[in-house]
């Protein structure tokens, strides 16, 4: 089977940064413009999760910030878990596997 996701957007807010399972995961969403416009002429925009591991994870949360364009290759991952009143939620999102760094950092 074939999982793999190339992805080219920017990033709608800061990345977080947290411990699980005693690994660095990174967290952020990117904003993913589509190749069309819509009935009104205009393009319209996807924000996919993201989520990165480990060392990708302490570089991400180092280098990224809200603007950011980025490009991401990964794959897609589902996950699920029991909601406060017992109803079973999902989420989709794309584990990076490797992360480019299409513009230049901001300085501090």
């Amino acid at each position: 089977m074939i999982n793999n996701v190339t992805l080219v957007g920017r990033l709608t807010k800061e990345p977080e940064l947290k411990e699980a399972n005693n690994a660095s995961v990174c967290s952020f969403t990117i904003a993913v413009d589509r190749n069309y416009k819509n009935s009104a002429g205009e393009r319209e925009t996807d924000f996919i999760p993201i989520t990165a591991w480990r060392k990708l994870a302490e570089i991400c949360a180092k280098n990224l910030s809200k603007g950011r364009m980025v490009g991401i290759t990964g794959r897609i991952q589902t996950r699920s878990w029991d909601t406060e009143d017992g109803k079973r939620a999902w989420a989709m999102e794309v584990v990076a596997e490797n992360v480019v760094f299409l513009d230049k950092k901001k300085d501090d």
